[in-house]
């Protein structure tokens, strides 16, 4: 791919606020755009297993990257994604009969394995040669911590697998699920890694409200003042910290990771034995797909009250979320649940469930943000290094390199919440927990 004059002038680094150009730059993903080039270098989160749970099961009709594909497990227990169309005469392949090692077209009973090879063809004559010359777009896809992983990008830049702690863990320590959002992924991604929001959005405005309110006000944080910005660029992204002075004189501080091009991993307020993160995967430039997931650090399995506020208090669980088709129920028709009394006596927001108030937010400017009326200040910094690691990424590949993230140094980071005396070195001890396995520099 070759950038235009244009595109290459942008690559300087984003203005604030972001050109119309630029905005479209970094949120459009569809095949052949720049930004579309970038992601693609990486694994994409496309399924959850419980999605194929059998050998031979109902295929599965999905869409990443503004493709139509459909996923299937064979009888082998291997997963292909394949495209969405058959080659011979555009039949939908979801509707098709899996069997015996592939996927048959119902139309006419041409038959593909998981790499989108033509293995049979019920219409032509036995002994031809057809079949060979015929091929669906396949990606591979590996699969590990409750997640079919897909690969849509060139063969010779494959990258690692994608061993983010939690997928190493067992089971029985981490809770994986999704939501699908109505907005631009860019959207979500800048919505996740900034923690200047919390406050507001995710307050409770008293102690002893239902937990899926928001914090309560004799939180830590909540009774942390506004604190300052500092962000790290690094070679999977970035990490960055939220430091805030209490009332005793005393440091609070969140540490966070930004992991390219789609990945938070964030601080936990509601103990340091929990590592939660999120994915903001485009679905196509006007949706996304958010996954949530959560692990337990502490070689303990994750307890039931964990599972209970991930169920019922996040945002993401059943009570909130359609779990076939990944719809929120809370959404823009319903006004995502607001509701003006609690809003008045309850929450700032008036929106029960953390991550459906993150949606509201997110998805009521639209499906694509109108970037250049923003006006940022000192606690965007962490909005800011996600838009030049993006426009970098896309510079990168474009000139034939490397984007940040592709390697494994994302494998073993941490993020946390921690209260500390007000004369400890907190980037130093910080960085110790960030990065326990290889501390970072």
């Amino acid at each position: 791919m070759t950038l235009t004059a244009d595109q290459m002038n942008l690559m300087q680094g984003p203005a604030s606020p972001l050109t119309k150009e630029a905005n479209e730059l970094i949120c459009l993903t569809g095949p052949g755009t720049p930004m579309g080039d970038t992601v693609r270098r990486y694994w994409v989160p496309a399924l959850l297993s419980t999605e194929l749970p059998e050998p031979d099961g109902a295929p599965v009709e999905t869409r990443l990257l503004g493709e139509d594909l459909v996923a299937f497990r064979d009888t082998s227990g291997r997963v292909g994604l394949v495209q969405w169309w058959c080659p011979h005469r555009g039949t939908p392949l979801w509707m098709g009969r899996n069997e015996e090692n592939g996927l048959r077209c119902l139309y006419h009973g041409w038959k593909f394995d998981v790499e989108g090879r033509c293995v049979d063809q019920m219409n032509e004559p036995e002994g031809g040669q057809f079949k060979e010359k015929i091929n669906l777009v396949s990606y591979p896809t590996v699969e590990m911590g409750d997640i079919v992983w897909a690969y849509m990008g060139p063969p010779e830049h494959r990258p690692p697998e994608p061993k983010f702690e939690f997928t190493q863990v067992p089971e029985s320590h981490r809770i994986v699920s999704k939501v699908i959002q109505e907005c631009n992924w860019v959207q979500a991604v800048e919505g996740g890694i900034d923690p200047a929001h919390a406050r507001a959005l995710h307050g409770a405005i008293k102690d002893g409200a239902d937990s899926g309110w928001g914090l309560p006000p004799s939180s830590p944080f909540m009774l942390a003042s506004a604190g300052r910005y500092y962000v790290e660029h690094t070679d999977y992204g970035h990490r960055f910290w939220e430091v805030c002075k209490m009332r005793d004189g005393e440091q609070h501080v969140m540490a966070h990771h930004f992991v390219m091009p789609w990945t938070q991993i964030r601080a936990n307020t509601t103990g340091d034995h929990m590592v939660p993160g999120h994915f903001y995967v485009p679905i196509d430039d006007d949706n996304c797909m958010v996954w949530n997931w959560v692990y337990s650090i502490n070689g303990e399995p994750l307890s039931e009250g964990t599972r209970w506020y991930e169920d019922n208090a996040s945002g993401n669980g059943p009570a909130h979320v359609d779990q076939t088709t990944f719809k929120s129920i809370p959404n823009r028709d319903n006004k995502w649940g607001l509701d003006r009394e609690a809003q008045r006596t309850v929450s700032f927001s008036g929106v029960k469930g953390i991550n459906v108030q993150d949606r509201l937010v997110q998805e009521a400017v639209g499906p694509i943000v109108d970037r250049s009326r923003e006006n940022l200040g000192q606690s965007d910094l962490p909005i800011i290094g996600v838009r030049k690691k993006m426009m970098e990424g896309v510079a990168l590949v474009a000139d034939g390199g490397d984007p940040a993230g592709i390697g494994p140094s994302y494998y073993e980071l941490r993020a946390f919440e921690k209260v500390y005396p007000s004369e400890t070195d907190w980037r130093t001890e910080t960085l110790k927990l960030m990065h326990p396995q290889t501390i970072g520099t």
